[in-house]
């Protein structure tokens, strides 16, 4: 994911909730979210290039997410970065301790931020610096830089997802509607990633709207929206995207809680 929001215990009966988009080139192979035909019980999208995913949730509560880092002229990693979202929801190792490995390995993967949980906690760990954290409860957001980077795009979703919560209205539809937001901010509060000013502003917005990248067509190709109920049982939603940024397609999945 390019995107990413996680509420932890700030929403009655949903002890978490995720929330995010995934920009990616539209040629790319990709399975839309369900369940996984190699591992029954984890949901989530797959990128059929690769393996991996962005977000995938287990129905037994445990969940990851991932967004790249933007590195220009990095060279490959022998393992994509989508493998860290697989392999902890399939696992059954603490997210603590899940991270405490990953920030050793972490040079073997693509430029990374993680985050993964269960219903005790989550933590998150990134390639940029390999620290270990531990989650408070609260609403954190995470894209291409730092955890400790505030870009536009993040304050904004923070602030929008803010406005929601006081609203009371906190439904599936608006909660995916906030990431339909292709509103750029200021040149001057732009961060600075070592890329071009004209694509810097494009990547700047929530839903980045398609463009040609190396004459290929990139931009948002999905929104996924996944949360929790205290009774164990999970809602995961995606929304998906054509290269003309018209809905292609949405699933609507409830979990029962893992017996």
């Amino acid at each position: 994911m390019c995107l990413l929001l996680l509420a932890l215990n700030t929403i009655a009966d949903r002890p978490w909730l995720l929330l995010g988009n995934r920009d990616e080139f539209h040629a790319r192979p990709t399975a839309p979210a369900g369940e996984w035909a190699d591992a029954p019980g984890i949901f989530g999208g797959r990128d059929l290039a690769a393996g991996g995913s962005w977000l995938a949730v287990n129905r037994n509560g445990r969940y990851a997410a991932v967004t790249n880092v933007r590195r220009p002229g990095a060279q490959a990693a022998p393992r994509s970065r989508g493998a860290l979202v697989g392999e902890f929801v399939s696992a059954d190792t603490m997210p603590l301790a899940y991270v405490e490995t990953i920030a050793r390995e972490r040079a073997c993967y693509g430029p990374f931020n993680l985050v993964v949980g269960d219903a005790r906690g989550a933590c998150f760990v990134s390639s940029i610096d390999g620290k270990v954290r531990t989650l408070a409860d609260g609403v954190h957001a995470f894209s291409n830089g730092s955890l400790d980077d505030e870009w536009p795009k993040m304050r904004r979703l923070q602030e929008k997802f803010s406005s929601l919560l006081q609203s009371g209205k906190v439904e599936d539809e608006a909660l995916l509607d906030l990431l339909h937001d292709d509103a750029r901010p200021d040149d001057r509060d732009l961060p600075q990633t070592g890329i071009a000013l004209e694509l810097e502003r494009r990547l700047a917005s929530i839903f980045v709207m398609p463009m040609s990248v190396h004459g290929d067509a990139y931009g948002t190709r999905a929104s996924t929206l996944a949360y929790a109920y205290a009774d164990g049982s999970h809602v995961l939603r995606e929304r998906r995207y054509d290269a003309a940024a018209n809905v292609a397609g949405e699933a609507a999945l409830s979990l029962a809680a893992s017996t």
